[in-house]
């Protein structure tokens, strides 16, 4: 990637969170003058020492090239874009919002639509990969949008992403997929800790269970990630249960209005809800474990954080 040519481009970070930081470091990084902006001034800090900049939301807006949307859900996107303080009507005409946060379909459509009154691309591209990914640069990317949209984004994307996945002309197929991803990541993170207490009950270590499982045909991406946070007790929030309360929900009325039956799914979401009504909506999402443990009066490993 020629670094001194992304020099040129500014590109602005709109949530510095375990996803938004280290994807704003990931562009810095290659180059990119990167503005980082969040509520949690400490964030922002942190950012300003990795070498990112800060400003004024409405100071710098005709100055962005890219604007990267990487907040927790629908509503605080459109905070960002179409809100009071919403920085579409300060951007300069042919500019491109790349947002990355997990919406319903018909949202993303609808941010498409405000965005082309000003005259700005709109990429929908939800994100997998998680923190580490994040700060690697390493994300998978499910994108759909016009191919101004994509050719604005694409230099920034290189520096976040190891796969792009082109979905569409249009907004809404980048979100239709992320759900889908979020369907299996949930019933796949509540299936693990299913089993992992399930083992518990008979006997069996969790760590144990992880380290044979992982290398037997029952494992599964999230298993072999999120079962040592529950070995370990260590619910650090890399990705927290409400996000699954929300992602679930969202999967929820989708098939709701599509009157398709998603019943592993339904069960799924009810389990999360259940731990945030349990007090652990801002733990990881491996705290799902805790209620299956709560209902078998089973004790988990405990570790320094939980």
């Amino acid at each position: 990637m020629n670094t001194a040519s992304n020099s040129e481009t500014t590109v602005g970070v709109f949530g510095l969170g375990s996803m938004g930081f280290g994807m704003a470091a990931s562009a810095h990084n290659a180059g990119f003058s990167v503005y980082g902006f969040d509520p949690n001034v400490k964030a922002i800090q942190q950012f300003v020492d990795l070498g990112g900049k800060q400003a004024s939301p409405d100071d710098i807006a005709r100055t962005l090239d890219v604007v990267v949307v990487v907040v927790v859900n629908a509503a605080q996107t459109e905070t960002v874009l179409v809100g009071d303080a919403g920085i579409l009507k300060n951007m300069k005409s042919g500019s491109t919002v790349i947002a990355c946060a997990t919406v319903p379909p018909e949202f993303a459509k609808r941010m498409e639509a405000h965005c082309h009154e000003f005259g700005i691309h709109y990429l929908d591209a939800p994100i997998s990969g998680g923190s580490v990914k994040a700060a690697a640069g390493l994300l998978t990317v499910m994108a759909s949008g016009s191919a101004d949209a994509f050719n604005g984004a694409r230099p920034v994307l290189g520096a976040l992403a190891e796969k792009v996945f082109e979905l569409g002309d249009h907004a809404g197929p980048g979100s239709a997929m992320k759900v889908v991803n979020q369907l299996l990541a949930g019933v796949h993170i509540a299936a693990a800790a299913e089993a992992i207490t399930f083992g518990i009950s008979q006997g069996i270590e969790a760590s144990q269970c992880v380290d044979v499982i992982s290398q037997c045909a029952g494992t599964s991406w999230m298993f072999e990630n999120r079962g040592p946070h529950i070995a370990q007790g260590d619910y650090t929030p890399h990705s927290s249960v409400e996000i699954f309360v929300k992602d679930l929900g969202i999967v929820s009325d989708i098939a709701r209005q599509s009157r398709f039956a998603a019943p592993i799914a339904a069960t799924a979401l009810q389990q999360f809800v259940a731990a945030s009504g349990m007090g652990f909506g801002g733990e990881d999402d491996s705290a799902v474990a805790k209620v299956y443990a709560a209902q078998a009066n089973l004790d988990l490993p405990e570790g320094d954080t939980k």
